[in-house]
């Protein structure tokens, strides 16, 4: 049956309940049928839409369809969640023992008596405390936990259509907490300089004669060529760390927006021309990291992708990170995208290093340790040892560890570092680590 007669035969009674994981949504893209998941629905006079996601694919993808690319014939009605079965009750216990029976009142006793003590500290707390105090007003991307449900719908779906950035518009891929009147725009324009967004072109015509910067706030602690990074303190510069936190949310699902900048620094790469210094990416790390993460969170902007701006970005924490002396990894969970990126640096980086070490005066293979790896390139043990083992180049043999890089191996390895144009150069970074432990207030 054809999707248009489908809808008049269904739609006018599935409407109302269409919550539902629908059989078949076209792709736009890929003009391919695929289960989908419907989220919400809107209307708009006559013109009915459903807010869609397809299985087993990325968020990204997520849409407004229309009810002609939806088969209505076969809904699936979501499963029903079993209710918890209640212990002792199951199917399969063993019955209770006379012992047990026999101090249940007094079991029941006690824990009403629990119950009392606790009521008592709850009211007790109750008026000694005052209301809770509201979120600070600045925001900061955190793993998803805690007390924030990631399935809420509303997070769900995306609410902003455009934002124009400099010479850039992009499509955002997730949701972002906008000012809810700015998201009704069909584009939020923001300051490619200070981040700053406004709901019109002469509105930020208007930004742009008042804002005098053209650079990121903070120091600029790296410069060759074009690219500069610059160095943002999340306590001094609170509106700009919330203004690239909100832009960044756009484009990550995987992080929950916070919201204290404090604890953060900020790491933002640009490109330099004769109208100032571009925004190609960020990354931001904690002041103090009890398990040495040296990126709490990484963004390429979707314009500057796939342009090597990721591994630039990568390379740039691990140098921080030689500074500092010590080895360092990212915050976990990470993107589909950053997870890629981080296993072809950590290969490069690896296969330089073992490519690079001298035989010996017998001409012997060189003999190198796991530790030793994780000193010159302060890469984690843990990302090493994974790594290696992705690659296929660890072996046990005859009581110890071997590695063995193929000839296959090593023709890709020199095709890849062919590619790569631009790389981090040390003499070029202008920074002294801090210790903030030792500082009251950061």
């Amino acid at each position: 049956m054809p999707p248009s007669r489908s809808y008049e035969r269904h739609g006018r009674m599935a409407y109302d309940k269409l919550l539902y994981r629908v059989s078949k949504v076209m792709l736009t893209s890929s003009r391919l049928a695929a289960l989908a998941e419907v989220l919400s629905k809107r209307e708009s006079g006559s013109k009915k839409e459903f807010y869609v996601h397809y299985i087993d694919y990325n968020k990204r993808l997520d849409e407004w369809v229309s009810p002609d690319r939806m088969n209505l014939g076969k809904l699936q009605p979501p499963a029903k969640k079993e209710p918890k079965s209640q212990p002792g009750s199951a199917k399969g216990s063993r019955p209770s023992s006379p012992e047990r029976e026999a101090n249940a009142p007094m079991r029941k006793q006690v824990s009403q008596n629990r119950k009392r003590k606790l009521g008592m500290l709850d009211r007790a707390d109750d008026e000694s405390s005052t209301d809770a105090p509201p979120p600070p007003k600045t925001g900061s991307l955190r793993p998803h936990g805690g007390n924030m449900s990631h399935d809420d719908v509303v997070t769900r779906i995306k609410n902003v259509q455009m934002i124009e950035l400099g010479r850039c518009r992009m499509k955002p891929w997730y949701f972002s907490p906008y000012p809810i009147e700015l998201t009704s725009e069909p584009v939020i324009y923001l300051c490619e300089f200070c981040l700053k967004y406004v709901r019109s072109r002469k509105c930020l015509e208007r930004h742009r004669t008042k804002c005098t910067i053209f650079h990121p706030p903070g120091n600029e602690i790296y410069r060759k060529g074009s690219i500069s990074v610059f160095e943002i303190d999340g306590r001094k510069n609170k509106a700009y760390a919330q203004n690239l936190c909100l832009v960044a949310k756009l484009f990550l699902d995987h992080k929950t927006l916070y919201y204290d900048t404090d604890p953060f620094l900020f790491y933002v790469m640009t490109e330099m021309d004769g109208h100032g210094f571009h925004t190609v990416g960020y990354f931001s790390k904690e002041k103090e990291s009890t398990e040495d993460y040296n990126v709490a969170c990484i963004l390429v902007l979707p314009p500057f992708q796939r342009r090597g701006y990721g591994k630039l970005l990568i390379e740039f924490s691990y140098e921080l990170s030689k500074f500092e002396g010590k080895t360092g990894h990212p915050e976990k969970p990470l993107s589909d995208l950053g997870l890629l990126s981080y296993r072809s640096f950590w290969t490069q980086t690896l296969l330089d290093v073992l490519i690079g070490l001298p035989r010996g005066e017998d001409g012997s293979p060189p003999i190198v340790a796991i530790n030793d790896l994780c000193e010159i390139t302060s890469i984690r043990k843990e990302d090493v040892i994974s790594t290696l083992q992705h690659l296929n180049v660890i072996h046990y043999y005859k009581g110890q560890y071997v590695l063995h890089v193929s000839k296959e191996l090593l023709e890709t390895h020199r095709r890849s570092a062919a590619k790569r144009k631009v790389q981090i150069d040390p003499k070029h970074l202008h920074w002294t680590p801090k210790d903030w432990a030792k500082r009251g207030k950061w």
